[in-house]
């Protein structure tokens, strides 16, 4: 009995041994391209474009990451790119809430159909629609403006925010929103004090979803923006795509800033999010 107990435990040690060593394989690999970026942000371009070049510099050039923004207007870049994740994010969550509290509360014609619209909406890329999404903004004289680019990543981000939080709502009980109504709640109440705190975790990850894929698009923004003031991070930071060289020390500086905003935000709602999906819907 002893020697089999140490056999499986001696198999399960060099298991989980096993396990830890294969993600710390995967972490490398995720992990490496950040690594490359910002080993190259701080080469000077003679060295990145040496024929024995190192992977880590040679000599250190810190100032890259100062340069960067007296070559190009980085900040309003930033606060473009702020304006229209922020706003796109607020607008498919405001949305996204009633319109997916309806869906798993409540029973009307058309509910399938609609759902179904739902979902086949995910199956079309901005760039499929491109030309349609220039002609409409053409026609409501929203091109060349910020506001068009909130409005068309709150609209493709939309779907994927109405079936998640409709999700989120369908695993709670109904039976606390009952008993929030017979203490005198209303219906808008019930929901606002008691659904959307047990909520918190969709609604989280919704806004994460959508914050990054605004935050992310690149094809639609190059389309309608011709100002250069007006663009946002994704398509400024090509001002350093030179047309016979690329300043990929530039580049890759201004691309590790790029990534600031989106860890920053998870860092903060990290807690709120792992917090909610640990407690559970429902308590006893």
């Amino acid at each position: 009995m002893n020697n089999t107990k140490k056999t499986t435990s001696s198999k399960d040690k060099t298991l989980r041994v096993l396990l830890y060593l294969a993600v710390l394989v995967l972490v490398l690999i995720t992990l490496y391209p950040y690594f490359a970026m910002f080993t190259t942000a701080l080469k000077a371009r003679s060295e990145i474009y040496a024929k024995n070049g190192t992977v880590l510099p040679i000599i250190w050039h810190w100032e890259n990451f100062v340069d960067i923004w007296k070559l190009a207007p980085l900040s309003r870049y930033f606060a473009n790119s702020l304006l229209i994740s922020g706003g796109a994010t607020a607008i498919a969550i405001l949305c996204g809430i009633p319109a997916a509290y309806a869906l798993s509360r409540m029973k009307f014609k058309g509910k399938k159909f609609f759902l179904g619209l739902v979902i086949v909406s995910q199956m079309f890329s901005p760039v499929v629609l491109l030309v349609g999404i220039y002609k409409i903004m053409s026609m409501l004289h929203l091109t060349d403006t910020l506001m068009a680019l909130i409005f068309i990543n709150a609209a493709f981000n939309q779907a994927f925010a109405i079936w998640l939080l409709r999700g989120t709502f369908m695993s709670i009980s109904s039976e606390m929103e009952q008993a929030a109504t017979i203490d005198g709640c209303n219906r808008v109440q019930a929901m606002l004090r008691v659904l959307l705190p047990v909520a918190a975790p969709g609604i989280v990850t919704a806004l994460i979803f959508v914050f990054i894929n605004a935050w992310n698009e690149y094809t639609v923004a190059l389309t309608l923006i011709s100002t250069d003031v007006l663009k946002p991070l994704t398509v400024g930071i090509t001002t350093f795509n030179g047309y016979n060289m690329i300043e990929w020390q530039y580049l890759f500086s201004s691309s590790l800033f790029a990534t600031l905003p989106v860890v920053i935000l998870f860092i903060c709602i990290e807690k709120h999010l792992v917090g909610g999906l640990t407690s559970g819907g429902v308590k006893g």
